[in-house]
């Protein structure tokens, strides 16, 4: 299954073999954009009491998967001469100090580098994770901020003499304050994410950010024209399972476990039931997946897909799916080859994307 860190989902897969002198730009580049640009820990002088609470998360989180109590030293205690008297000073410095000194320690052998900047990745990943349920959270309470706003600010009719008239109510078209602050919140996420990722294209990485995960992806042309696409798509909550089925297949894929074409057409499978669900054409007596892709190609229901369609997503299952999802009993054990695998995933992603824009 889906484990919560990066070092812990690629233990086994060598990525650093050295300690480079690109390492340590990307180490300070990407803990300045958690530190100024997705929690910063000082507003206007003042501790952010938001972003002291966050950063503790995250340290707490990256800390219990290590298995530390602190990732750096938090207390601290010094003498120092006050006019010619000693005076011990102590205190606890700030999460995100404890962090940074963690992230930014100085790399010395013979420790192994790969384990030393998965550690670090595994920080990011959590950072850029608790930023995406921050706006996971504002999207799914939108609506009902929205609601609770224009009930309080709705500008009651009076009737004048001649005519019933409302002056002056808000335009519908202008957002509410509420609206701006999702909108700000989730064009800032997209700007930090997009500037993450464009740090570790540039450190030479084989990783991509999408969704709370960092996983493995080392075809540029592919992240950009299908992977990120996908991602994008499914990164409401409606398409949760979907989500976390493909990233399974990613990581399957990427460390050798087995059948990662089986969580890809899962997630293909699921997609297929929600759209016939939220468009209220499951019957009741499905059976199968065929049974939901005749609902979505059904001429009753507007034919989202087409007839040819239809028959090329039901031997997709038919032919990829079902062989490694049943017991082969006394057969041989059906296994795609790599290649056959990525594209089992590519195409998954490319007909989740295609059929949830066509909702």
């Amino acid at each position: 299954m889906l484990t919560d860190i990066f070092l812990n989902r690629y233990a086994d897969v060598p990525l650093w073999s050295t300690f480079e002198e690109r390492d340590r730009r990307f180490l300070v580049q990407a803990f300045r954009i958690i530190e100024e640009r997705a929690y910063p820990y000082f507003i206007l002088g003042e501790i952010s009491s938001d972003a002291k609470q966050k950063w503790k998360i995250i340290h707490d989180l990256l800390s219990t998967e290590l298995g530390l109590k602190e990732l750096s030293q938090r207390y601290y205690s010094y003498d120092k001469n006050f006019n010619g008297r000693l005076t011990t000073i102590n205190g606890f410095f700030e999460w995100n100090y404890v962090c940074q000194k963690f992230v930014l320690a100085t790399y010395h052998e013979p420790i192994p580098a790969n384990g030393f900047m998965k550690e670090r990745i595994s920080f990011f990943e959590i950072a850029l994770r608790e930023f995406y349920r921050d706006v996971q959270e504002s999207n799914r309470e939108l609506p009902k901020k929205v609601a609770d706003w224009k009930t309080k600010n709705t500008i009651q009719p009076f009737r004048s003499n001649r005519t019933l008239r409302i002056p002056n109510q808000q335009d519908r078209s202008i957002s509410s304050p509420v609206e701006v602050e999702n909108r700000l919140l989730n064009e800032r996420y997209t700007s930090i994410v997009e500037e993450f990722n464009a740090r570790i294209r540039q450190a030479g990485y084989p990783l991509h950010y999408h969704n709370g995960f960092i996983q493995i992806s080392e075809d540029e042309l592919l992240i950009s024209e299908i992977e990120q696409p996908f991602w994008n798509v499914v990164s409401d909550s409606t398409w949760k399972n979907v989500d976390v089925d493909m990233k399974e297949a990613v990581d399957c894929r990427d460390t050798g476990r087995r059948d990662p074409a089986f969580y890809a057409a899962r997630a293909l499978e699921s997609t297929v039931k929600i759209i016939s669900d939220q468009k209220g054409w499951t019957h009741g007596r499905e059976k199968s997946v065929h049974n939901y892709l005749d609902n979505l190609g059904s001429t009753k229901a507007g034919s989202l897909i087409e007839s040819w369609e239809k028959q090329n997503l039901k031997e997709f299952f038919t032919n990829i799916r079902n062989p490694i999802a049943h017991g082969p009993g006394s057969a041989e054990m059906p296994e795609l080859t790599p290649a056959q695998t990525d594209w089992a995933i590519e195409t998954c992603m490319v007909w989740i994307k295609a059929l949830i824009k066509r909702m």
